[in-house]
């Protein structure tokens, strides 16, 4: 069922102009490399729009840095020897596989820390075969390093595999900006590169992805002592401990303060950061039923992290899908660039003593929220000969508002360019005159496009418009002066349709 599902709605992403690929399609294509169309990448801008707002009203800054450094910068990080994935091949076809991804994809275990043997031993207890051509895997695990390689200059360098290592490196320069004040915040939104093994889960595991992480440097003596906390410490969440997971428990809401009270999750800072990237995917419109907040068990985390907790979606392709991971990093990345840079990276305190900040972050990337997205909110229809729909949250559509002309005659067409010409200069606008109306409208439905203007022979005389509702169906009129007053109290939810 799942994979009748995800043919449906790969044909719908492609058709549809969201993402088309594996790219060059010309050229038969390379896996982990995508083109977002139009409608895809104005739902990706409106995903990093999201991102954007939530992480700068909570206090962190935007900062844009280089996709591509020195090796020296990756020795230091860990990523240049210890960057790799264990990896598996066919005997029959010779393609090779992410041996803990074959696992995960067919079975609900987590497999990332299994050893060689534990991978090989549950690939043949479980009968797994090879996805290409159903044949059986060779009894050997290799490692592959997922680090792209390039030369600047005659001098290594690599393509950056994540944002975080490149926004550790101006910790001075932050340090100065922020007047020497810790705590301090700032994220960044732009693309990272992995030789990714097998990628074959869409723009889920892809060899060119856009990242969006977030990271808070912080007095390790003032981790419980953390204002922001006070404010959201009764919120629920869905927060999955790894003791509950180790007794079969289901995750179910529960308070943050009663988690920090029993140490199962450690600062009061921490916790809060696992609200925020809550938060992000509640503000991008993931519904909460399909979200959960699972932690890390101790030999799963990664050997810097003093607690590591995943967002997980629940997906219809895929079912649940890690998209997010917020991680105490300590003070193991400024250590280590101090270290291999012979540069103080260091803060002050009042009492004039002196400490490494730690790293709280939040990483997680664009992609798999856009994915997510379509997922979720495609929609087939059994009425009206099996069309599509794409019920997204209104706030969140590609498109906010289509405007049809009734038909493309002079003195229809020269007012609805009047009400685009204003439209556009708050709202993301689509005009149509082609084909009959019901097929615009059917058009605009499976866009995701909340609402259409209609300019009928009515608006000539009457000075207003009918707008359409996506998903009721429902049409109103609106006098022309309050189009933009009434999409807005639409759209920022302040207005139900009808009212």
């Amino acid at each position: 069922m799942k994979q009748e599902f995800l043919k449906e709605l790969v044909s719908f992403i492609q058709n549809k102009g969201f993402i088309w690929g594996p790219e060059p399609e010309i050229y038969s294509g390379s896996a982990g490399f995508y083109t977002y169309g139009p409608l895809g990448k104005l739902l990706k801008n409106k995903v990093e729009n999201s991102v954007r707002k939530v992480f700068q009203s909570n206090g962190l800054w935007e900062l844009e840095a280089p996709t591509v450094l020195p090796d020296v910068v990756w020795e230091a990080s860990g990523h240049l020897n210890t960057f790799k994935e264990k990896i598996i091949e066919c005997e029959k076809c010779k393609s090779v596989f992410r041996a803990d991804k074959l696992i995960e994809e067919e079975h609900d275990v987590k497999a990332e820390t299994f050893s060689d043997k534990q991978l090989l031993d549950f690939i043949k207890k479980n009968n797994v075969r090879c996805p290409s051509c159903k044949g059986s895997f060779k009894p050997e695990i290799k490692t592959q390093s997922l680090m792209m390689k390039t030369t600047v200059a005659g001098k290594d360098f690599s393509l950056r595999p994540e944002t975080a290592t490149a926004t550790y490196l101006p910790y001075k320069r932050f340090h100065d900006f922020f007047r020497g004040k810790v705590p301090f915040g700032v994220f960044q939104i732009g693309k990272a590169y992995r030789n990714e093994i097998s990628p074959r889960q869409h723009v889920i595991r892809s060899r060119e992805f856009t990242q969006a992480e977030g990271q808070i440097f912080i007095d390790p003596k003032e981790k419980n002592n953390w204002e922001k906390y006070e404010l959201i410490k009764d919120t629920k969440l869905p927060l999955w401990t790894y003791k509950q997971q180790k007794s079969n428990i289901q995750p179910k809401l529960v308070k943050l303060n009663d988690l920090v009270k029993s140490k199962d999750i450690k600062t009061k800072a921490y916790a809060w950061c696992i609200w925020l990237a809550y938060q992000q995917y509640i503000s991008m419109g993931i519904p909460s039923e399909k979200i959960r907040l699972r932690q890390h068990h101790p030999d799963e985390k990664a050997f810097y992290a003093d607690d590591a907790w995943d967002v997980e979606i629940n997906l219809n392709s895929f079912g649940w899908t890690e998209v997010c991971g917020v991680h105490d990093r300590t003070d193991y990345d400024l250590k280590q660039h101090s270290k291999h840079s012979k540069t103080e990276l260091i803060a002050r305190r009042e009492d004039n003593s002196t400490f490494v900040p730690h790293v709280l972050e939040i990483a997680f990337g664009t992609d798999r929220p856009v994915f997510s997205l379509l997922d979720i909110f495609y929609v087939k229809k059994e009425k009206g000969e099996g069309k599509t729909m794409f019920e997204l949250p209104y706030n969140i559509a590609p498109v906010d508002v289509s405007i049809f002309p009734l038909m493309k005659k002079p003195e229809l067409t020269t007012i609805a360019t009047e009400i685009k010409e204003q439209l556009e200069k708050e709202f993301i606008v689509d005009y149509d005159v082609s084909g009959s109306i019901g097929k615009r409208y059917l058009r605009s439905a499976e866009s995701g496009t909340p609402f259409a203007i209609t300019i009928d022979y009515d608006s000539i005389t009457n000075k207003d418009v009918t707008i359409r509702d996506r998903d009721s169906e429902k049409q109103i009129r609106v006098k022309i002066e309050e189009i933009s007053e009434t999409l807005r109290k639409f759209l920022n939810r302040e207005m139900s349709f009808g009212d």
